[in-house]
């Protein structure tokens, strides 16, 4: 017998052994219990503050074992998580004592290079997706950490190196293959199901378990100029008006971030990671104020491979390390909040602790807002405040210097926040997923919810609470 968690509103759902083993025979994937080998590592995801055991963990072979997931954990009331990458800071690709969907053995990808166009299921990663595309020296926009899954990163919009050049990964998907609340397999794109296309495209994983997508590709590289610009932590007043005031000018082509971080010797930094995927000879004069402000440490910019810039960051947030972020996108970055920023800075409780200023704008902003459940589309700039650290003692420490900083930088926050980059649902409540979407599409999508998954099955998420009938 396995006793469940439930889902909203029904009481602990209590599973016999007969009914878990018809589960089981019907799958062409594994299915884990406690207990059973495998289990832990299958349950384990990237930011290490989550610490679930789930009832059972489905690792689906294909979509037939997810449409059989999805009726399972409906048909019983259990509490369920969809796992993709496994990547997000908020852990909500696990839970605790219900069923977990889990589609990191999704991995088929199918390149067309003459369409330009790229299937991939919904275990891929960015890294995964990448060595398919740039062999045909064609890529989509997608993260900026290459273990990070596609499909939770498309699904909440999808910034990347390559959004001010392409827009976010969202506004390049074509269409998703969809297993809705009542199991039913469903196309959605501009011409099926629109109203579904319309919400995936920026409504997370709300409205059903996505199990494969169709991306626009474009020709990227196989090389760009980019790569890393290290100062010493003094020169960051300097540096990031530069970055500021060559932003305001820049060509689409032109991506990256302004940050301040520790090296792995404990030297605070502070780093400029210019990306300009256009062409090479055009990059260099676009990046030149960029590399001739200061006396940099290093100037690591140079032509590379694509796939070198996607995996720059891999390194700096490996997986195991306790975690927190905030977020916003900033209306400005003026040069108070430059101050404040440095100075938050030196007062960081790890050295895993630091910012990244996002270069945002571009042909991101020039998507409507209402074309897509990604309404953000007005800002310059976007801000991830990230610390991380090993010690649970350490936890409030870390907490309260995220918070302080966010805090401080309320004079030039706008009002929206990236969904992706939202923690715990718990911690940072409902508003603060309002605010993700805003309210004139937050209510749309409530509608859309209501359609699709008026229950509430898929709550483990940034979550949109159906609209009532």
């Amino acid at each position: 017998m396995i006793v469940s968690e439930p889902t909203m509103g029904s009481a602990t759902a209590i599973l016999d052994t007969e009914t878990v083993a018809t589960l089981q025979a019907g799958l062409r994937g594994q299915l884990l219990r406690p207990g059973d080998e495998g289990y832990d590592a299958a349950r384990q995801i990237w930011n290490a503050m989550i610490d679930r055991h789930p009832a059972l963990i489905v690792r689906c072979g294909g979509v037939a074992d997810v449409i059989a997931a999805v009726n399972f954990g409906r048909d019983n009331e259990l509490l369920v998580a969809v796992r993709g990458g496994g990547h997000n800071v908020a852990g909500n690709a696990i839970c605790d004592g219900g069923l977990v969907i889990d589609l990191s053995p999704m991995k088929g990808i199918r390149v067309d290079p003459v369409s330009r166009t790229a299937w991939a299921e919904a275990g891929v990663t960015w890294a995964e997706l990448d060595h398919e595309t740039q062999v045909f020296g064609l890529a989509t926009v997608g993260g900026t950490i290459s273990t990070t899954g596609i499909a939770g990163l498309t699904l909440g919009g999808g910034f990347g190196w390559l959004s001010r050049h392409y827009g976010l990964a969202c506004d390049n998907l074509l269409a998703a293959d969809v297993v809705t609340a009542d199991g039913r397999f469903l196309r959605a794109s501009a011409e099926e199901h629109p109203d579904l296309f319309w919400g995936l495209r920026g409504g997370g994983g709300n409205f059903g378990v996505v199990t494969s997508f169709q991306y626009q590709l474009h020709e990227v590289g196989p090389t760009v100029l980019a790569g890393p610009i290290f100062h010493p932590l003094d020169a960051a007043h300097e540096l990031f008006r530069v970055f500021r005031d060559t932003a305001a000018a820049a060509p689409d082509a032109l991506g990256g971030m302004a940050a301040l971080l520790t090296s792995p010797e404990g030297v605070p930094l502070s780093a400029l990671v210019p990306v300009f995927s256009g062409p090479l000879e055009e990059g260099e004069a676009v990046l030149r104020p960029l590399r001739e402000v200061g006396s940099p440490v290093a100037d690591l910019v140079g032509p590379m491979p694509y796939q070198t810039i996607q995996t720059l960051l891999d390194g700096a947030f490996p997986s195991g390390r306790r975690n927190y972020w905030k977020s916003g996108f900033l209306r400005a970055l003026d040069d108070a909040a430059i101050d404040v920023l440095v100075e938050h800075f030196t007062r960081a409780p790890s050295p895993f602790a630091g910012f990244g200023i996002e270069l945002y704008g571009g042909a991101a902003n020039r998507i409507g807002p209402e074309e897509t459940a990604f309404p953000h589309r007005d800002s310059p700039f976007n801000i991830l405040i990230f610390t991380a650290w090993e010690d649970p003692a350490r936890d409030e420490a870390n907490f309260g210097w995220a918070r302080d900083l966010w805090a401080a930088l309320q004079p030039v926050a706008a009002d929206g926040v990236y969904v992706n980059y939202l923690g715990d649902a718990e911690a940072e409540g409902q508003d603060r997923v309002r605010a993700a979407y805003g309210a004139a599409t937050y209510e749309r999508l409530a509608a859309l919810k209501r359609a699709y998954d008026p229950a509430n099955l898929f709550r483990m998420n940034q979550n949109i609470i159906p609209a009532p009938a």
